[in-house]
């Protein structure tokens, strides 16, 4: 870059907003990251309301009354809005949106306990966004983020690198539950069949490719490929999806969430009237105040680390941590994420947290908020659009996760292996994540292994303080259910 072109960046307001020239990127790179990162979230928009609408409350009544266009606008204003917020205040990469595993345990755990209602369910979300929003702003959530071991953040690294691997691949129909005793198999019967499969393997080869000759944008390029691609076989062969109407697989090599046909209309009008509908204390007089301490304390757990791991995941593989593997502004990006979780109940979609599909636009060269800027864009643009995003299919778009989940496994070099006191913590961190498909799961084994090990090594005083207080609160979690049968709740 030139003199002048170097001074003329840096007056950009833009630019140094934003703080491209130092992290190394460019408007560009950024729109690309941001539109990429879209396009590996975008499912939620369709997944969060089938899943929300799919199962009545307590006392009978759907959600939206099972109007999945309302939950799926309301679902994509809030990612919208909460990811713009991520870019503009903390200034990084990171997406947000409905939470998978959270809108499960609301619907099928949460709405359907004896005289709750879907208001008070949402009520509860906002609840557990309000702590969290406290434990961030008294520094408690923070300072729990310094006090782990800089090893111990390389293993959640690598181990949401296999955990987007594993969602890759099973989203995509490469990796299957059969019916059998085997756990997982490839395929349908042991082998690769059907038209998506291979829109999914044309697709990670196109990245895989381009990635390889250093071509910007291969992500991108990779995912609307493959989409092109989808849509054409759907036209011309009558694929269709794998599940009728009612959730039956009648079709095992069909597509797996969206059919990627066009739609017979582009834009419609959202209808937010979902936005509001919660109640804050309801469920205090409906399930008792025991059960609500147990049930908020598991849902804040859940999202306060699933959300350090993927900050972590995602500052990473773009390098932007710092010595000690902190990502720059913590504190911004834990702010954001809890008002996302309280965004998320008071709209009635769920607690909203941050995504690591990001990584997949940090993969395509994002390193700055501005690419979230672009993604919740992006998100506001599919409220209205919303039968144009149900034209990606699954298998379009998880091939980036593959791609993305290999970057990340190669910071598995950065662990000391000899070391048991970390090694064997980082081991079960990086496979708990996959195996488990839980983030926290993955987390909470580690943290307690090395204490453990600390411990039985004679070297309880080289535990952090709050490693003590994370291992407890881990250990409650995990005896969560002979904790309630005790209480009889």
């Amino acid at each position: 870059m030139s003199a002048t072109a170097e001074q003329a960046s840096r007056e950009n307001p833009l630019h140094r907003y934003f703080q491209l020239q130092e992290r190394g990127s460019t408007v560009g790179r950024e729109v690309r990251g941001g539109i990429a990162t879209f396009f590996t979230m975008a499912y939620i928009v369709v997944l969060n309301p089938l899943i929300l609408t799919s199962v009545p409350d307590s006392t009978g009544n759907y959600l939206a009354g099972g109007e999945v266009a309302m939950v799926a606008a309301a679902t994509a204003l809030i990612a919208g809005l909460m990811t713009i917020l991520m870019g503009v205040v903390a200034n990084y990469p990171l997406g947000l949106a409905a939470g998978l595993g959270l809108n499960a345990i609301v619907a099928f755990g949460v709405a359907t306990l004896p005289g709750m209602t879907w208001a008070d369910a949402m009520g509860l979300i906002v609840l557990e966004g309000l702590v969290i929003l406290i434990l961030v702003l008294t520094g408690f959530r923070e300072a729990v983020f310094y006090a782990v071991p800089a090893q111990l953040k390389i293993a959640i690294s690598v181990g949401i690198g296999l955990f987007i691997t594993i969602i890759g691949l099973f989203d995509a129909g490469i990796v299957r539950k059969p019916g059998g005793p085997t756990p997982v198999e490839l395929g349908v019967g042991g082998y690769l069949a059907g038209w998506p499969t291979l829109v999914f393997v044309l697709g990670l080869v196109t990245i895989v490719v381009l990635y390889a000759k250093k071509i910007q944008g291969a992500i991108l390029y990779g995912i609307i490929g493959a989409t092109v691609l989808a849509v054409i076989l759907e036209s011309v062969l009558d694929i269709g999806g794998q599940t009728n109407a009612e959730g039956e697989l009648v079709n095992p090599t069909g597509w797996g969430l969206n059919v990627p046909a066009l739609p017979s209309e582009i834009v419609n009008v959202p209808d937010f009237g979902l936005l509001g509908q919660f109640s804050l204390l309801g469920s205090f007089e409906r399930i008792g105040i025991v059960t609500v301490v147990l049930l908020v304390f598991s849902l804040m757990l859940a999202d306060f680390f699933d959300t350090m791991g993927t900050m972590v995941a995602v500052g990473a593989e773009g390098d932007l941590l710092d010595e000690d593997g902190n990502p720059p502004s913590t504190r911004r990006i834990l702010v954001v994420d809890s008002i996302a979780a309280a965004a998320g109940g008071a709209a009635s979609v769920s607690s909203n947290t941050s995504y690591i599909e990001s990584a997949a636009g940090v993969g395509e060269g994002a390193r700055t908020g501005l690419a979230s800027v672009v993604t919740g864009f992006m998100f506001l643009l599919a409220t209205f659009l919303t039968p144009l995003v149900t034209i990606v299919p699954y298998e379009a778009a998880t091939p980036a996760l593959v791609v993305v989940g290999f970057l990340m496994m190669q910071q598995v070099a950065g662990i000391d292996w000899k070391d048991m006191e970390i090694a064997f913590p980082a081991f079960l961190t990086i496979v708990l994540m996959p195996f488990t498909y839980s983030i926290t799961a993955g987390i909470g084994a580690g943290f307690l292994a090395f204490v453990l090990l600390k411990v039985v090594r004679g070297k309880s005083s080289a535990v952090h303080p709050l490693m003590w207080i994370i291992a407890g609160m881990f250990l409650i979690y995990f005896t969560l259910d002979p904790i309630r049968d005790l209480l009889g709740v």
